[in-house]
């Protein structure tokens, strides 16, 4: 797969309230992939339907009858990814455990949400994100957040934080 010029939309917890995920479609699209990191609150299929695309969708704590998966682990490219929305691996109080499970799994990217803040950080090998929320955003400014995972001509990966 040849990712060069590659987009990617990085999302969480639009708990139910998709006002501000249709803004960020009208802003970045078109994309090649959605990913959410859950608590969508039964909205998967106008989601998926308004990003027009692949999409990677997880259940979140606040998903309780979904039939979504709870993780999942996908390739991007030569990129080994890692799905979940993070309540499971304890990541309100820290990323240990989770960077802990990617590891293990021998993945490149762990993605996840539950924590309504942002987080792109490295750690050793492995790529760590969570695009915060989009509905209700707990960082300093509480600006609604979301993540844009983009590649160079070498398919080099490139994140960023991006808010509404």
């Amino acid at each position: 797969m040849n990712l060069a010029g590659k987009k990617i939309l990085i999302v969480s917890d639009t708990h139910g309230r998709i006002g501000n995920y249709k803004d960020v479609i009208r802003k970045v699209s078109p994309v090649d992939m959605l990913i959410h990191c859950g608590d969508v609150e039964g909205q998967e299929e106008e989601i998926k339907s308004l990003a027009g695309c692949e999409s990677h969708i997880v259940a979140g704590n606040n998903d309780y009858f979904s039939t979504l998966p709870r993780e999942e682990e996908f390739e991007i490219g030569p990129y080994k990814v890692f799905l979940t929305h993070g309540h499971s691996y304890g990541v309100s109080v820290g990323t240990e455990r989770i960077i802990e499970e990617a590891e293990s799994r021998g993945v490149d990217v762990v993605i996840f949400g539950h924590t309504h803040k942002p987080l792109n950080e490295k750690v050793g090998d492995l790529r760590v994100l969570n695009p915060g929320s989009l509905s209700y955003p707990r960082q300093e400014g509480r600006d609604p957040s979301f993540m844009l995972m983009e590649f160079d001509q070498n398919g080099k990966m490139f994140c960023g934080v991006s808010f509404l």
